[in-house]
């Protein structure tokens, strides 16, 4: 079974009765080389675990399955089920489970399933869902050492965006506070069925071992940052005196600013993970 070749997908898609669902941003791999691509670029191998978000057809599945100890897939669309269990026939190292990733407690599931593996995450994200989903792994998934993910350009591009760049922002931040994001490949809508109207990219995001920042309270620099870039033609000394999340007097901003050694008229645009970091400890002593 190649579920690469458009030919034999059409043929199980259609013994099936499945139809594409917009609302789920469903657009299936059939591209061999990125797919292998995605293989290589997240560190698999035969002493770990995979878990996947949103399996589709089971194309990446089947290769996750051959070169992982155990394959887990999430998949939120009960109308593929059938499907599955079909693509993923061969295979006694995988299992699917039909729930939202969203409502899943991925720390329970990784531990009734995989025991004492490393786990890596991979999956062809929709666009609406990309950065929630990233975002809820990286913070409540302790046992995951990285994720590789096929993602819209655009927000690949945010994601390894350095500061002073247009692209850098506060999911630039967020992601690089977790982890070190790496480009693999990059994918042509032709590439999928459907084809998407814009380009894709497969990026993978090493976990690291701790925050690339270390602060004192991880709340406070995440409120910081979102203030800095809500506003971004403002200075970051009116962005944040005009924060919603953070009520400390305008002075004491300005004294943050000035002990991360920084001038008053900086944009937030401007900033490294460490000189957020320099301000959200200087203002959680101030707030003893």
């Amino acid at each position: 079974m190649n579920l690469t070749n458009p030919s034999q997908l059409k043929n199980v898609l259609g013994a099936y009765g499945f139809s594409f669902s917009k609302s789920l941003g469903q657009n299936f791999l059939i591209d061999e080389n990125v797919l292998n691509k995605i293989i290589l670029g997240s560190g698999i191998d035969e002493s770990k675990g995979a878990l996947e978000i949103g399996p589709g057809a089971g194309t990446l599945t089947r290769a996750l399955a051959q070169n992982s100890k155990k394959t887990v897939a999430v998949e939120i669309d009960k109308r593929l089920m059938p499907l599955l269990g079909y693509t993923l026939n061969d295979f006694k190292n995988t299992k699917v489970i039909n729930e939202d990733v969203m409502q899943v407690d991925l720390n329970k599931l990784i531990e009734e399933e995989f025991g004492d593996m490393e786990v890596a995450v991979c999956a062809n994200l929709p666009y609406y869902i990309t950065t929630p989903i990233i975002m809820k792994v990286l913070e409540e998934c302790s046992r995951v050492f990285s994720m590789t993910v096929m993602i819209q350009k655009e927000v690949a591009e945010r994601m390894v965006a350095k500061p002073g760049g247009k692209d850098y922002g506060a999911l630039s931040v967020a992601v690089q506070f977790y982890t070190e994001p790496k480009i693999v490949c990059h994918a042509e809508p032709h590439c999928f069925m459907p084809q998407p109207k814009v380009a894709s990219t497969v990026i993978n995001l090493r976990v690291l071992d701790k925050p690339a920042v270390d602060v004192k309270n991880k709340k406070l620099f995440f409120e910081i940052v979102k203030s800095a870039f809500g506003q971004r033609r403002k200075t970051l000394l009116n962005a944040l005196s005009k924060s919603p999340y953070i009520s400390i007097e305008k002075e004491e901003i300005a004294k943050a600013i000035e002990f991360a050694g920084l001038p008053l008229d900086i944009r937030g645009e401007r900033l490294s993970l460490e000189e957020f970091g320099k301000i959200t400890d200087y203002i959680e002593e101030r707030k003893k």
